[in-house]
């Protein structure tokens, strides 16, 4: 009976942990993540602040529609849409982990803007507006980001689609490409994404002073018991991009210190017919078009071109 006890006390101790780990890694409760304004600090970010500040502003400012699609799950999913021009392509955003895509997108979504492009900033799920509260780090994103590109293709049935996404949003956006997405989807550009959601949890875990190595096995049963059967090792980039058939365009800070440059390069190297990479030197995590906003601008405007030829 004692041994029972024991057994029963360590299971519940493991269980209770797992949750634990579950919650803090993968759940994402509303507040300052929500506040548009609410910016990372440190010595990359600060001398760009006044300026995030203004484009998030100016983005603000302009007018937009307020769109909602139906998840696999049953979850309603928002997004903001600013248009375009009649037969421009439409751009699907999709924002990093507990980010927002006004935020994420607030130089880049006015560059695709003065194009006379429509832009999608859609709401990942339990971010923003969307219903939910566990953020799966592209598993179950990229199936969303799928409805999201044919809930498109049905209303602009005469424009090209393209897919961009920054950080835990490039991973999605790259995931989903293996997915069976509408013949209008030309292009997907991928801004500072990790390869495996293992890889940048485990490294995120050890940066903070914690064990991730030792922590990943509670958090993937805790994600697999909790999250209603969420496989956190059910996807990861540099397969799905090995089966895209349309053209890829990542970029990465050389100085990113949240998503380190090489996790990038096996999606690369996986299908070079396919995708092509570009670094910035100097670039923390997604500040490379802040960094070099001409250059930048150049090569999407190149890359988005030369995918409508």
């Amino acid at each position: 009976m004692a041994v029972f006890l024991v057994l029963l006390a360590l299971l519940v101790a493991f269980l209770a942990f797992s949750y634990g780990v579950f919650r803090y890694v993968l759940y994402s409760p509303v507040g300052e993540q929500n506040d548009p304004r609410h910016l990372p600090r440190g010595e990359q970010y600060d001398p760009k602040r006044d300026e995030m500040l203004r484009l998030i502003d100016e983005l603000l400012a302009l007018p937009s529609e307020r769109v909602y699609i139906e998840s696999e799950d049953g979850l309603r999913l928002a997004g903001d849409y600013y248009a375009g021009e009649a037969g421009h392509p439409v751009h699907i955003c999709c924002h990093g982990y507990r980010g927002l895509g006004v935020r994420d997108f607030c130089g880049g979504a006015q560059t695709l803007m003065a194009r006379g492009d429509g832009v999608l900033l859609i709401h990942e799920r339990a971010q923003g507006d969307s219903q939910g509260h566990i953020m799966t780090f592209g598993i179950r994103e990229r199936e969303d980001v799928r409805r999201w590109a044919e809930y498109c293709a049905e209303r602009f049935p005469d424009s090209p689609l393209f897919l961009h996404g920054i950080s835990m949003g490039a991973a999605t956006v790259l995931m989903a490409s293996a997915l069976p997405l509408p013949e209008s989807v030309k292009g997907i550009l991928a801004d500072c994404p990790y390869d495996v959601p293992r890889d940048i949890i485990v490294l995120t875990a050890d940066k903070a002073g914690a064990p991730g190595r030792l922590l990943w096995p509670f958090l993937k049963v805790g994600a697999f018991l909790f999250g209603g059967g969420l496989r956190l090792d059910a996807a990861c980039c540099h397969e799905a991009v090995k089966h895209t058939r349309v053209p890829i365009l990542i970029i990465h800070g050389e100085d990113d210190r949240f998503v380190p440059a090489y996790m990038s390069e096996p999606m690369a190297a996986a299908n070079p017919a396919r995708i092509k990479r570009a670094t910035f030197p100097g670039a923390g995590h997604g500040i490379s078009y802040l960094v070099d906003t001409p250059r930048y601008q150049a090569l999407t405007k190149a890359f988005i071109d030369g995918c409508l030829e």
